[in-house]
């Protein structure tokens, strides 16, 4: 398709020139560094209209993904991470072993008496067959 001489390629309409005075001017800025405890800085911009309570302490480092703080010297320390607990750690918490043999032999129990039915079931219906 022919879109004639008078088109300029690769713009939008209400594409424009460049500048502040045609795109409006810039909000105020206070920019924030914040230090992780990796050796990593990073900078967040926050409008200066905002309260100074209202800027967080802490960032999260893009690059590491741990705490930052604002005090270079004294960043914030990453809290100890617990390893996830199997469903048996968690039960080992409750249980002692005494009660978890108790219980385990009561289901073995169980298990055999359904299992002796079934059996003496079966033979008594090939008997009867």
């Amino acid at each position: 398709m022919s879109t004639g001489g008078n088109a300029i390629r690769g713009s939008r309409i209400g594409a424009g020139p460049m500048g502040e005075a045609d795109r409006g001017y810039k909000a105020e800025r206070v920019t924030i560094t914040y230090y992780c405890s990796n050796g990593h800085d990073h900078t967040l911009s926050y409008a200066a209209s905002v309260e100074a309570e209202e800027i967080p302490e802490e960032s999260f480092c893009p690059s590491c993904g741990i705490p930052a703080g604002q005090d270079k010297a004294n960043p914030p320390v990453l809290a100890k991470h617990e390893p996830y607990k199997t469903h048996l750690a968690y039960v080992k918490e409750r249980r002692t072993e005494e009660e978890a043999q108790t219980l385990l032999d009561e289901a073995v129990a169980a298990v055999r008496e359904k299992r002796i039915a079934a059996a003496a079931a079966a033979a008594a219906a090939a008997a009867n067959a």
